[in-house]
């Protein structure tokens, strides 16, 4: 049997190289018991070497916190434009397109420079005056309760308008990629419309910088099987990326 340095080492290799761990695959190849699994984490997560989740663990917090837009800006800033341009490049001419929230599809609004026209429906504030100064987009802005820190819209009135249309692509940013609980935000009412927007579009695709994955919001918008392409950096792990392909999900990374 090996020591239990050695078996600590096997975990921290075995976290990097994936992301995270689960208990039961960490008994099976280190042959000990779930408590002395548990009891492994506990002692790592104690020295600061990884957090603890429902049965495993990850390198990474993976709980995130609701931060002003424009403090979330900053974060991976030039990795979100790259991001914004491939999403931009897969617009067609005489578009229907519906952007959510956040900082990834704001950049999206930054790149895109129409030829011809374009219709965006849309529940961020920031997106729709981005492209208010372009003469070829026509821009429905979703109406309902402000989230300062977002600087969109949530609650009835923006999900009911949702009723009314259909769309070629849903741009969806969000919080959190775990690959067991799915995708996130940390807000409740984001999620609903969200899921909302997931529903009237012919196609959802994720733009999601590298530090999304293995973290989880409070408020799930739904499962992998909802998702149809994701646009993320090369920060990805490999494991992650294959897990999603799998799951039938183009993965583009800038």
């Amino acid at each position: 049997m090996i020591s239990i340095a050695e078996r600590h080492q096997q975990i921290i290799y075995k976290l990097q190289n994936e992301g995270k761990v689960n208990v039961a695959d960490l008994c099976a190849g280190l042959d000990v018991s779930s408590v002395t699994i548990r009891k492994d984490l506990k002692l790592l997560e104690d020295k600061g070497l990884l957090f603890r989740t429902h049965g495993g663990a990850t390198l990474n917090n993976p709980y995130t916190i609701d931060r002003p837009v424009n403090e979330k800006e900053k974060i991976q800033f030039d990795e979100k434009l790259q991001i914004g341009a491939a999403a931009a490049a897969l617009l067609q001419p005489n578009d229907s397109i519906l952007i959510a929230s956040g900082t990834s599809v704001l950049a999206l609004a930054k790149c895109i420079k129409p030829q011809e026209s374009l219709t965006v429906t849309t529940s961020a504030l920031n997106v729709a005056l981005e492209l208010l100064r372009h003469p070829e987009i026509e821009v429905l802005q979703l109406g309902g309760l402000l989230r300062k820190s977002s600087s969109s819209v949530t609650g009835p009135y923006a999900e009911s308008i949702l009723s009314d249309f259909s769309f070629s692509k849903l741009f969806l940013g969000v919080d959190g990629i775990d690959l067991e609980f799915g995708l996130t935000t940390t807000n409740v009412m984001e999620a609903h419309l969200n899921r909302r927007m997931i529903q009237v579009a012919q196609k959802t695709i994720v733009l999601a910088d590298s530090t999304k994955f293995g973290k989880r919001g409070f408020g799930r918008i739904c499962g992998f099987e909802d998702i149809d392409h994701i646009i993320t950096d090369s920060g990805i792990s490999e494991y992650i990326v294959k897990e999603l392909e799998g799951m039938g999900i183009k993965v583009t990374i800038v």
